[in-house]
């Protein structure tokens, strides 16, 4: 019965092997398809009910920019930074109103002078009116041009046109000489709202690479858990075999029985290991699958990443110097602090311009046009004791003689004028423009301490890649060692100078190394990674490169 559950534990952590198992499977399996191909019939539809799918390092970035919620976030911001780009300029879009409306009113009148019978005038009045006013780009100067037309009529006996049409054209313009001239408010809206597309822009490539770096690590770790799982499981298919050729040895009368017991503890305790180290496994490629994932739904979750990139890493060739020059070009934090600096400028030089006096040319010009029925004026002159004179020919008509004489600007007017506004003291804008000036001096002293910061953070992943470079050479010559003392205390059992636990002791310690050489190679890969984090330069090392709009 025992054996009957062993070799129903050992099936089960082949499976897991297999499952696991990356590019780095162990010999045995390579050795015995047969065996292969049947576990792999029975366990993949109970495990990884979506199969497996290999994935590169490069397929695993891609899909992490293109799906990732922060790299969409942070897209989206500089989407939405575009469209504030769009509405900064519509202060400058011209703003245009209609309006038309009939009016009708009785006014009580108390003199016969009002020109009013049985104690009212009554007015009548169909207007239209038009508008048209906005800003102009350069100089800071507004415009505004109103049309109106009415039709009027009445039953005022002094009215020597009725109905008439009364039309106007006006133009104004206010030019501003001091204050607002060289820099005003609109033009400050749009400057730092260019900026800002400036900043999101970096603040999404910051995003980006961040991403990058955070993809290459998970992919290191679930490469370095799946070995870790192939490795463990070397080690109890050795472990099993030797324990069924001590059983045999047993049963044959030449091997102690309690050496047996000692084998099968050390079976247990591999086992142990292979669980843990498949725990590891599913949580890494866990943590993988979530930053690549499109969603919570994706079919990505129901299968089994295979990584595709070997472990070994190529030896760094960057030098200090170079790897310093290349962070202060690229590093994306300085990008950011370089367009706060020109966002602080631009405010510290529109209050600059506040601080000025407020001194605004005026200009305006306008024209008239009328035109109506003559009224015949014989009963108000008993009232009056005057004979009025007659009005002009070319007041008679309707609504387009009107217009005829508004196109012949017969009658206009004109204003020109300054308009001054002098504040006896301006603290506000002197107020605004002492902290954009003291802003300038801590956001200088800002990017200093962010060059230090950066230089630190260089320097420290560069010194990261040369001694995960010694510890991997360390560690490969380690395990060397270990595989050659192993081999050599196999050969000492064959002929009887060792023991079976001398042999399982160096079995283990060489699991330790070939796991201790592992992790320094992920260790190495990991610490590549910081150092294209450090200089900036994960996007272009990656070949990955960010479209620029329109």
């Amino acid at each position: 019965m025992r054996k009957r559950n062993d070799c129903h534990t050992a099936w089960a952590l082949q499976v897991v092997v297999l499952l696991c198992g990356c590019i780095y499977q162990p010999a045995a399996f390579a050795q015995q398809p047969h065996e292969v191909e049947s576990i792999a019939q029975v366990i993949p539809v109970a495990i990884n009910p979506g199969g497996q799918m290999p994935l590169s390092l490069s397929e695993a970035i891609q899909m992490a920019l293109a799906n990732n919620k922060d790299i969409e976030m942070a897209r989206q911001n500089v989407l939405a930074a575009d469209w504030d780009v769009k509405g900064a300029f519509a202060a400058y879009d011209p703003r245009s109103t209609f309006s038309s409306f009939y009016e009708h009113t009785r006014t009580p009148v108390a003199s016969f002078l009002s020109g009013g019978l049985n104690g009212s005038v009554e007015q009548s009045a169909l207007t239209a009116a038009y508008r048209l006013e906005g800003s102009v780009a350069r100089g800071g100067g507004t415009y505004e041009m109103n049309v109106s037309s009415q039709r009027l009529s009445t039953n005022n006996i002094f009215a020597s046109l009725n109905p008439q049409y009364p039309s106007e054209v006006s133009f104004r313009y206010t030019q501003p000489l001091g204050r607002g001239r060289n820099f005003s408010t609109r033009l400050r809206d749009i400057e730092i709202a260019k900026k800002n597309v400036s900043l999101t822009d970096a603040q999404f490539r910051q995003s980006a690479t961040q991403t990058i770096v955070t993809v290459q690590r998970a992919y290191w770790d679930l490469v370095f858990a799946r070995s870790n799982l192939a490795i463990q499981g070397d080690v109890l298919r050795d472990i099993r075999g030797q324990l069924e050729h001590n059983e045999r040895r047993a049963a044959a009368g030449t091997f102690a029985s309690i050496d047996v017991v000692g084998t099968e503890a050390r079976v247990a305790e591999s086992e142990q290991r292979v669980y843990g180290a498949l725990e590891e496994a599913t949580r890494a490629e866990n943590a993988l699958k979530n930053l690549i994932a499109e969603n919570s739904s994706a079919r990505l979750w129901n299968v089994s990443l295979i990584p595709k990139e070997s472990v070994n890493p190529n030896p760094s060739t960057v030098t200090l110097e170079s790897a310093l020059a290349a962070a202060m070009d690229n590093r994306l934090e300085l990008q950011e602090t370089d367009v706060i600096r020109e966002i602080n400028a631009v405010q510290e030089r529109y209050y600059r311009d506040q601080t000025r006096p407020q001194i605004d040319l005026v200009g305006s010009y306008g024209i008239v046009g009328l035109g109506g029925s003559f009224v015949d004026t014989q009963a108000i002159k008993p009232l009056l004791g005057l004979t009025p004179g007659p009005l002009p020919d070319f007041l008679e008509g309707g609504y387009g003689q009107s217009l005829a004489n508004l196109a012949q600007n017969r009658f206009n007017n004109v204003r020109v004028g300054i308009q001054i506004n002098l504040p006896l003291r301006n603290r506000t804008a002197e107020a605004q423009l002492g902290r954009t000036t003291v802003e300038r001096q801590r956001l200088a002293t800002q990017q200093e301490k962010l060059k230090q910061l950066v230089q630190m953070d260089v320097r420290n992943a560069l010194q990261a890649v040369h001694v995960a470079e010694s510890r991997q050479r360390a560690a490969t010559t380690f395990r060397t060692s270990l595989e050659q003392q192993y081999a050599s205390e196999q050969r000492r059992l064959n002929v009887g100078y060792s023991t079976t636990y001398l042999v399982l002791e160096r079995q283990i310690g060489l699991a330790a190394a070939r796991l201790n050489e592992l992790r320094a190679q992920t260790e190495q890969n990991k610490a590549l990674a910081e150092l294209q984090r450090a200089m900036g330069t994960a996007l272009l090392d990656n070949s990955i490169a960010v479209r620029s709009r329109d």
